[in-house]
């Protein structure tokens, strides 16, 4: 990890879709996709899909926040997924698709609560937010087959029906934080 950046930990869902979302923007130089905040270490993706670990698919950003803040982050966190939706996005469900945030610092946790107070009182999805916030624990990467799955799958039909809407999503919502090709 580069010394001026920082890391964020964030479960919206499939991992895959959090991966090519955050890889759009400027200021994050990596995405991780992987696994935390369960039982056993190490575990494997089939392991994680029976829900039974407690794991979340997660994505790990390394960060320039000169660039593009925490909150920054959490604003296209929170646009790109449901956060009301326990334990669910879409058609995937089972805890490993819970909407989390896994913070690495007291002011990560401090501005994760605070984004969520706003949100709620914005009324925006008129739900509740269910967003877990938790300390990272440990983190584990996926399986490589994972990594840059978008990228490396685009005409595979869930990243055109799935993935695909909501890369177009930011591009056009967050345009100005879009990196430079």
């Amino acid at each position: 990890m580069n010394p001026k950046h920082d890391l964020a930990t964030l479960a919206g869902g499939c991992f895959w879709c959090l991966e090519a979302v955050f890889e759009q923007l400027r200021g994050v130089s990596k995405v991780v996709s992987g696994y935390t905040g369960g039982a056993p270490t190490n575990p494997t993706y089939k392991q994680v899909c029976t829900g039974a670990t407690g794991h979340a698919e997660v994505v790990q950003l390394s960060f320039d926040p000169a660039e593009i803040s925490f909150t920054d982050l959490l604003d296209v966190f929170f646009t790109t997924h449901d956060p009301t939706t326990l334990n669910r996005q879409g058609a995937d469900a089972g805890t490993q698709y819970r909407s989390a945030i896994f913070h690495h610092t007291p002011a990560q946790k401090e501005q994760a609560e605070k984004k969520i107070a706003e949100w709620d009182a914005a009324g925006l999805w008129g739900k509740p937010i269910v967003t877990e916030i938790a300390q990272l624990t440990t983190f584990y990467a996926a399986e490589n087959y994972h990594q840059g799955y978008f990228r490396q799958n685009p005409e595979q039909g869930y990243c055109q029906m799935v993935i695909a809407p909501k890369v177009a999503k930011v591009r056009k919502k967050f345009t100005e934080r879009l990196a430079r090709s």
